[in-house]
């Protein structure tokens, strides 16, 4: 769920390849032949990008933190702290014409139906902007935890992201400089595929 991330990793690419980026947690299965090249290489991208990043160091040690009852989803809530850290750091005119750039893709064409109904209030609420605001993620973060059946794990890790704030950032400087430097694709290079 870290859309500005991924949005960050695929700007360099054609419009498909960042759409295809922004869609892929929806997108279930392998066979994608159904999705025009650039699409299908922006969601094979995203799920490469999630592989390295759920391996990364940085990642397991911060879920080494959270509470062991809710460590399982704690992959979750840190890919929208992730995006926190994004939109704060990387505020700026670059960042504005990324957003408006994935907000137009993502009200001009159709969502996956696993995303149909999430990705309209995402840009009539300006979710990529206002992950700057802490208060906000965390309460994102609670949110997708009402989706999921059973207690709202989620929400029980939202004190953690607070009381952890200060080394998820450090995390953060460290997996992003990185993913920066290895992740980063315009969609035409065999590594996205």
């Amino acid at each position: 769920m870290n859309f500005l991330a991924h949005a960050w990793l695929a700007r360099p690419g054609n419009d498909g390849f960042l759409y295809g980026n922004l869609i892929a947690d929806g997108v279930k299965g392998s066979d994608l032949s159904g999705w025009p090249a650039s699409v299908a290489g922006g969601i094979r991208h995203h799920r490469r990008v999630d592989a390295w990043v759920d391996q990364h160091p940085r990642v397991l040690a911060a879920r080494q933190r959270a509470p062991r009852q809710q460590r399982r989803y704690a992959g979750i809530a840190l890919d929208l702290v992730w995006d926190h850290f994004i939109a704060q750091q990387q505020a700026g005119e670059r960042q504005h014409q990324l957003i408006e750039r994935c907000y137009q893709l993502l009200s001009a064409r159709p969502a996956p139906q696993r995303l149909a109904t999430m990705m309209p209030v995402l840009v009539e609420q300006d979710w990529l902007r206002r992950y700057a605001d802490f208060d906000f993620t965390c309460q994102a973060v609670a949110g997708i935890g009402k989706r999921l059946t059973g207690p709202n794990r989620l929400a029980e890790l939202v004190p953690w992201l607070y009381d952890d704030y200060a080394l998820l950032e450090a995390d953060f400087s460290v997996l992003w400089r990185e993913c920066q430097a290895h992740l980063t694709s315009s969609g035409n290079d065999t590594s996205a595929h």
